[in-house]
């Protein structure tokens, strides 16, 4: 049985787990290079970290202690924006985040997506510029909308039908039109883990497209004249190492894009296709 990307629902159940635990590595004192940062070297049995060695971060900085390599951070957001071709890839601030590594990001190019008012503000505190910011989230407050409107950020991405009219009044109220994307769910399981898929018929995120739910979501949109529809949106997931997923996703809301433009007369200019690609957590895995 497949381990590929498939219509979620109760097969979901049946697709073949990983073998876990994995065997250990042939020599373990080989230093993975899905796993490890590309500066990661073993010298005279002691890692370096960008050419320190780890008993002098620790003597300075104490444990336990996170630490992460510029140069790797750096190289990677300039491999993923060479790989889309000019398209705008979305750094998760979920994932990790503080203000100097939201500098990088910036730097590099990349945008951000932030789904909770303390990433909000920790993306503010760094100066990451506002038009490249998306807020998304199921559960964004009232105070997370006013201060996602009043920072001015480049999008919010709507998740519900109370959503759009709380985001409305408050948009009306500042006098703007708030861009916004409508979160669709395509109804396709990348598989990961049940308990990261996201984008399920039966669960909590998003616009169904069964039963015309996604449609409806649009239409109340473009019928507040103080929110500008600029996209969609699907995440279908994390941890994500197969990206046949990505490619049912895309075809369904291509087929909603088509169905907006030909009902209400408007084409959509973003697709934004989610969620997160998987890291290696194990030797064995292969990021996409």
């Amino acid at each position: 049985m497949s381990r590929s990307a498939h219509p979620a629902g109760p097969r979901s159940g049946s697709v073949l787990a990983e073998h876990l635990p994995a065997t250990p590595p042939d020599d373990l004192n080989a230093l993975a290079s899905a796993i490890w940062p590309g500066s990661v070297r073993r010298i005279d049995g002691e890692l370096h970290l960008g050419g320190v060695p780890v008993s002098e971060l620790v003597a300075q900085h104490g444990t336990p202690a996170l630490f992460l390599d510029e140069v790797d951070v750096r190289d990677r957001a300039r491999a993923y924006a060479t790989a889309f071709g000019g398209g705008t890839v979305y750094y998760a601030g979920k994932a990790f985040l503080c203000t100097t590594l939201a500098r990088w990001i910036a730097d590099e190019g990349l945008a951000m997506d932030v789904c909770t008012g303390g990433e909000l503000a920790v993306a503010l505190a760094a100066g990451f510029p506002r038009e490249r910011l998306a807020m998304h989230g199921n559960n964004k407050t009232q105070a997370e909308l006013q201060r996602a409107v009043d920072a001015g950020i480049g999008q919010i991405i709507v998740d519900s039908f109370t959503e759009i009219d709380r985001l409305a009044e408050i948009s009306a109220a500042a006098g703007i039109r708030q861009k916004v994307l409508v979160r669709v769910t395509v109804g396709v399981e990348a598989h990961t883990h049940e308990f990261i898929a996201t984008a399920h018929e039966d669960q909590k995120f998003g616009f169904s497209l069964p039963g015309g739910q996604a449609e409806r979501a649009v239409a109340a949109v473009l019928g507040q004249p103080s929110l500008e529809l600029v996209g969609l949106h699907s995440h279908i997931g994390s941890q994500i190492f197969d990206t046949a997923g990505f490619e049912i996703a895309a075809h369904r809301v291509v087929e909603l894009a088509a169905t907006i433009r030909d009902r209400h007369g408007v084409e959509v200019g973003e697709l934004n296709l989610g969620g997160g690609l998987g890291i290696a957590y194990a030797s064995a895995r292969r990021p996409v």
